[in-house]
């Protein structure tokens, strides 16, 4: 890695870089004055101002700092999806924030049971919600926007199933890939794996959180029996050099969240994470923002601090955006052709 870097304090620079985001999640991507509106529009019962608000949704700088107290933010968050307009209008917000931050390329991520829970919606009518918005919302602002559909290691694998096959129903429609997140310190993924494969050969795409709340031995699983194309997070693979050792062989690619690691109590501070190790070991790193409400970040605010506290040079961040582009859920003919856009932007 490049360490002879400029320390600088202008956001400006960072925002005008062409982005690329692998790992963002609509549930985690809301804002704060459209939920306020949502719950005076749907009598919510949660505080109806910004101040008594944020705190549920948001991580502030006085709270504990571990991932009991971060999926917290999500129960609240899960209040909120109680009509398609609902879920139609927090997609749309999603994918223009992100256009916004001139991220050009994104996978954004959604959850059709969480999104579905509140008002029982069927599974299938929530992710044509989200697919339709996303893609006129894109094609509006000029991003590049393909869709993940996720499930959870705590719910049962007939959900994940159901979401597994309409997912591979609806790849014309957007979804590329079918991801796996939640509680893996207490939760196997290998129910999971028929689902997973089933789904591969259906043509999705496979990315899995791991090695985040749990060590490296779920970054193997993940690589081995659910056949991750990339994983989610990954950071404590560093505490086994023989799964560095596979994911380099396998070229598996790590959607790194900085700033969420250190929110959900992975790292200890933001100084001591360790994507700088990860790209020092050669494997193949990107940088995301996971939950950017929830986080309060956006991906130009995040490229800006791994910068002046990681240390990563403006030359490292433009690997890591190629890096991004070329791990894209894309047909080959199409990642050539984004590969060769953002080289010329970021030139």
């Amino acid at each position: 890695m490049d360490k002879s870097y400029a320390p600088t304090s202008s956001l400006n620079i960072f925002l005008v870089l062409p982005k690329a985001e692998l790992h963002r999640h609509l549930e985690g991507s809301l804002r704060i004055e459209t939920m306020l509106d949502i719950a005076r529009k749907h009598g919510l019962t949660v505080p109806i101002s910004i101040l008594h608000l944020t705190g549920l949704v948001q991580i502030g700088d006085d709270e504990p700092y571990n991932f009991t107290n971060f999926l917290e933010k999500f129960k609240t968050l899960r209040l909120f999806y109680r009509s398609p307009e609902v879920i139609t209008r927090v997609t749309r917000e999603a994918v223009e924030d992100a256009a916004r931050d001139n991220v050009r390329y994104m996978e954004l991520r959604f959850t059709p049971v969480a999104l579905s829970r509140a008002e029982k919606f069927p599974l299938k009518d929530v992710m044509h919600w989200v697919c339709d918005s996303a893609n006129k919302t894109a094609e509006k602002f000029g991003i590049e926007v393909k869709l993940i559909a996720s499930v959870n290691r705590h719910e049962s694998p007939e959900i994940a199933e159901d979401v597994a096959r309409l997912a591979a129903g609806m790849q014309d429609k957007g979804i590329v890939a079918l991801d796996i997140a939640g509680n893996e310190a207490e939760f196997s993924s290998e129910p999971f794996a028929p689902i997973f494969r089933e789904a591969k050969e259906a043509g999705l795409k496979i990315t899995v959180h791991a090695g985040e709340w749990a060590g490296a031995e779920n970054v193997r699983d993940a690589i081995e029996v659910l056949g991750a194309d990339r994983i989610g997070h990954g950071v404590r693979i560093m505490e086994d050099k023989n799964i560095i050792a596979l994911a380099k062989e396998r070229d598996t690619v790590f959607e790194v969240c900085v700033t969420s690691n250190h929110q959900s109590g992975v790292v200890t501070s933001l100084r001591k994470h360790p994507l700088s190790k990860m790209i020092d070991a050669g494997l193949i790193t990107t940088i995301n923002t996971d939950d950017p409400s929830i986080s309060r970040i956006s991906l130009s605010s995040e490229f800006q601090m791994v910068h002046e506290k990681l240390g990563l040079s403006m030359k490292t961040l433009r690997d890591q955006t190629l890096n991004a582009v070329n791990a894209a859920f894309l047909p080959a003919n199409e990642r050539e052709r984004l590969v060769e856009e953002f080289r010329k932007g970021l030139d």
